[in-house]
């Protein structure tokens, strides 16, 4: 074994719970099934979970807790949106609507997932903010494995699977 720690350029597979410090709610979690493989120092990560992890060693468990702005970002008012109920008669035939319901609309730029925050009879208030945005998250990380990029990894920009190869 060698003594690689979390640097960048490293691979390192992570197990990982994500929890809402206000609530304890785990919004996220990697139990019970493989773990989270990155490329550290390619942004693939958020910014402040990668901070937080240097230096770590394989078996190495670590709980931080980051504020918004090293995680998902603030909340951007501009990005809540006013939508004519009308867009949405199709999808109404099949579901109807309701608050706090998470739907996908087709953006110019691609696909955009929002949440509903609030319905008239003619308007469908959109926010497009990431569910997490504004938020302070608490993670515990514990670290699965750790390895050297391989050079075609790092020409891509991102871990390729065990051992570095495509699958």
């Amino acid at each position: 074994m060698t003594d690689i720690t979390i640097e960048e350029n490293t691979v390192a597979s992570v197990h990982y719970t994500g929890t809402l410090p206000d609530s304890g709610e785990v919004f996220d979690s990697s139990e019970g099934r493989d773990p989270l493989t990155f490329l550290v120092g390619h942004k693939q990560m958020i910014p402040g979970f990668e901070e937080e992890m240097m230096g770590a060693k394989v078996g190495e468990r670590r709980e931080f807790t980051l504020t918004s702005d090293r995680a998902y970002g603030g909340r951007d008012d501009d990005a809540v949106l006013q939508i004519p109920r009308d867009n949405f008669a199709q999808l109404e035939g099949e579901t109807p609507l309701e608050v706090g319901m998470q739907l996908v609309a087709q953006m110019p730029h691609g696909p955009s997932p929002f949440t509903v925050t609030e319905l008239t009879d003619d308007t469908v208030t959109a926010d497009f903010n990431h569910a997490l945005a504004g938020q302070s998250l608490t993670f515990s990380v514990e670290v699965v494995e750790l390895r050297a990029a391989s050079e075609e990894e790092l020409a891509h920009g991102h871990a390729h699977g065990p051992g570095g190869h495509h699958h």
